[in-house]
């Protein structure tokens, strides 16, 4: 092997960001980390739980529930317009309500 002309090999290994475990590896890299591993990840321990990061749910969230009210209000509308209108008597028409 020569020298100097190889890059450092570092052996402090890998670390997840969301449960700390600490993986011994061998790397050109020194501090590797990563976001989310095997340890923590929903599809290996069995959990049902969200793993947001960056924020990415709590923004589908905001928008699933604006595109919700949205909905509602357009459907208020359509059924406010939709309805026939109240029938008036012809002889409340000419009398009044005193008939």
């Amino acid at each position: 092997m020569k020298n100097g002309i190889h890059p450092k090999y570092h052996t402090e290994g890998i670390v997840c960001t969301t449960c700390g475990t600490h993986w011994k590896i061998g790397s050109t890299r020194p501090n590797m980390r990563v976001e989310i591993c095997s340890n923590c990840h929903p599809f290996y321990t069995g959990e049902q739980r969200i793993v947001d990061t960056a924020g990415q749910v709590d923004r589908f969230m905001r928008r699933l529930s604006a595109a919700q009210d949205r909905q509602a209000t357009i459907e208020k509308q359509r059924n406010a317009r939709n309805e026939p209108a109240p029938k008036k008597s012809l002889l409340k028409e000419i009398y009044g309500d005193e008939a």
